[in-house]
């Protein structure tokens, strides 16, 4: 899995292009709204969970807009998860030099 390219409010990835914010895990690519906006918080997360990932990479929006609530921090080191948290253009380039389809997960904010 690749990125491609990523700008303010869009992503593609593999060939195909999104206009929302992404959620990866395994093999999938889905939509992701969280319940509050600008805070990313354990709930919101429920797919990377289940999946128990490895590591799991956040991009928190072209300006870094959203934040990473500290039950998340809590939740990945209980689990034994690297987390990594940066804006999303790094949070990109991270992803494609480290990101392995199946063992780890990721989050894209692609705006703010």
């Amino acid at each position: 899995m690749q990125i491609k390219h990523y700008s303010f409010g869009n992503i593609t990835i593999d060939g195909e292009k999104y206009l929302s914010d992404l959620i990866i895990y395994k093999h999938n690519v889905d939509s992701w709204w969280r319940k509050e906006g600008h805070l990313l918080r354990q709930p919101d997360l429920k797919k990377i969970w289940k999946n128990s990932p490895e590591k799991l990479i956040v991009g928190t929006g072209a300006y870094g807009g959203m934040k990473v609530d500290s039950g998340v921090y809590s939740k990945c080191k209980e689990r034994g998860i690297e987390l990594i948290v940066q804006k999303t253009a790094r949070a990109v380039e991270i992803f494609n030099s480290r990101f392995s389809a199946g063992r780890d997960g990721a989050a894209f904010h692609l705006t703010c």
